[in-house]
């Protein structure tokens, strides 16, 4: 289980960073890879859905939060967010 575990976070990384914008691989990519590792695994999942969806809609979680609330992702990106020093979402 630990494996499979330690798969999903390196490949969670990986997308995170290699998404074919440069913008978002910065952004996702530099959060997931300073976190990722300390992710339990049930959470790992909802990561892993984040990473999944496409640029524009993760841009505007993260940039525009005010016209595009994120959701069930609302605590990830705002951890994201205070990542960057981006200010809060409220």
């Amino acid at each position: 289980m630990t494996d499979d575990v330690s798969s999903r976070r390196r490949r969670a990384a990986y997308r995170a960073s290699h998404r074919g914008s440069k913008e978002m691989d910065w952004l996702l990519g530099r959060f997931v890879v300073a976190h990722v590792d300390r992710i339990e695994a049930d959470a790992l999942a909802r990561l892993e859905r984040l990473v999944a969806l496409p640029d524009p809609d993760l841009h505007d979680m993260i940039l525009l939060p005010d016209v595009t609330p994120a959701g069930e992702f609302a605590d990830l990106i705002e951890q994201l967010r205070a990542f960057h020093n981006l200010g809060s979402q409220t």
